[in-house]
């Protein structure tokens, strides 16, 4: 019988280049273009950022194989916290809280936020008028 251990591991992709402090939205490929406007936004306000660097399995299947894992969008080093961006349906909107509850639930200590459509949409604005 297989054993469901709690596991973080480290996302290695083309994105996340180890030794890099300061990434630069022209530089990574993103998931959704909402993701890229707020990467500019952190390097405008000089905010070190990584994309999607960890990934929190959250359920296993019957064989102890992540059933369900989840990798925020953006990890703030400097501020030790993860954010997880929304800005499409409310299907996605009711999934991604779902794992983030569940993540909170599984690793406590992790600090994540969700930033809705409508924080987004504020933080922008206030990029934008800068």
């Amino acid at each position: 019988m297989a054993h469901n251990i709690l596991k973080i591991k480290e996302n290695i992709n083309k994105n996340n280049k180890q030794n890099l402090k300061y990434n630069n939205a022209d530089n990574i490929i993103f998931a959704h273009e909402s993701e890229r406007e707020f990467a500019k936004i952190l390097d405008f306000y000089r905010i070190t950022w990584k994309y999607e660097p960890k990934t929190f399995e959250l359920e296993f299947n019957d064989d102890g194989g992540p059933a369900m894992s989840f990798s925020p969008d953006f990890y703030l080093p400097d501020t030790d916290l993860y954010i997880e961006l929304t800005t499409l349906n409310q299907k996605l909107v009711t999934k991604k809280n779902k794992k983030i509850k569940m993540l909170r639930e599984l690793f406590p200590d992790i600090n994540i936020k969700l930033f809705y459509k409508k924080d987004y949409n504020s933080l922008l604005f206030k990029y934008i008028n800068k």
